[in-house]
């Protein structure tokens, strides 16, 4: 079996919701994950914009995930939600910030990815970015799985 990220709210490929945009509702979506490779003891989710005119824009980070979790619910990235760590996106804020890409600047690709790594924690200051996190986690990635989608304003 496949390590793979699924939604019932997104569609690879596909445009996101207006729901988790960050001039709609700017919730985070609910994401699912099946058969995560042996040896996974936390998980790592970034969103990311990799359309970004100045590289790529975090939009959510969250880490230190338990190994047994294989979802996490519409909401999740709320900062009161209380699941999981959050890391700082590049609004500056500790939770999910949906896409929001210049008007006029045709699609962005947004990529959900979800990491397993074979490290209970990752040993990282407060407040830490996405970028950071990323950096931390490389040594420890064993798989990663993503949904990635479109947003255009």
């Amino acid at each position: 079996m496949a390590f793979l990220l699924v939604s019932p709210a997104l569609r690879d490929g596909a445009p996101i919701p207006n729901t988790y945009a960050r001039d709609g509702q700017n919730r985070s979506p609910p994401l699912r994950w099946s058969d995560p490779p042996r040896g996974t003891r936390s998980f790592l989710l970034i969103a990311e914009d990799t359309s970004s005119s100045d590289g790529i824009f975090r939009h959510w980070a969250m880490y230190d995930l338990n190994p047994a979790a294989r979802e996490l619910p519409e909401g999740a990235g709320d900062v009161s939600a209380g699941i999981g760590r959050q890391g700082v996106n590049d609004f500056g804020r500790e939770c999910y910030d949906g896409p929001h890409p210049p008007a006029g600047d045709g699609p962005h690709h947004y990529h959900f990815r979800l990491a397993a790594l074979d490290i209970a924690h990752l040993e990282v200051p407060a407040h830490v970015d996405g970028r950071a996190l990323l950096d931390a986690a490389r040594a420890h990635l064993i798989d990663e799985a993503q949904i990635v989608v479109t947003c255009e304003r």
